[in-house]
């Protein structure tokens, strides 16, 4: 299991590095989610999955790691997964200003000339 994270990660970093060098901005904005995407299972990833476990404490019974799955990194990935949510919901805002402003949804502005 550990092994189809890893590839996981790993293909969603690639895509999301090469989305992030394409020239369009829609691409760029793409690219920039699947990273993100990406980093959020590996910080959920490092926490461990405890399967069968129980989600809280028992009364009277002391808390084990050991038996529990990390909540640090859980509540790490909802936190990222909402400023991400924000983030690309201003970025696609900027997109459209920016496409509507110069006629082109290249990043530096201009099409390229054909060669």
């Amino acid at each position: 299991m550990e092994l189809v994270v890893a590839l996981a990660i790993g293909v969603m970093t690639g895509s999301g590095l090469w989305l992030l060098l394409r020239p369009r901005t829609f691409q760029l904005i793409a690219g920039l989610s699947l990273l993100s995407y990406a980093v959020n299972l590996f910080i959920f990833a490092t926490g461990g999955l405890r399967v069968g476990a129980a989600p809280i404490l028992a009364k009277g019974e002391t808390g084990d790691l050991a038996r529990h799955a990390d909540p640090l990194p859980q509540a790490l990935v909802l936190t990222a997964i909402v400023i991400a949510f924000a983030t690309t919901a201003l970025l696609l805002v900027v997109l459209l200003a920016a496409r509507g402003l110069t006629g082109t949804d290249h990043v530096d502005g201009r099409e390229r000339e054909p060669s």
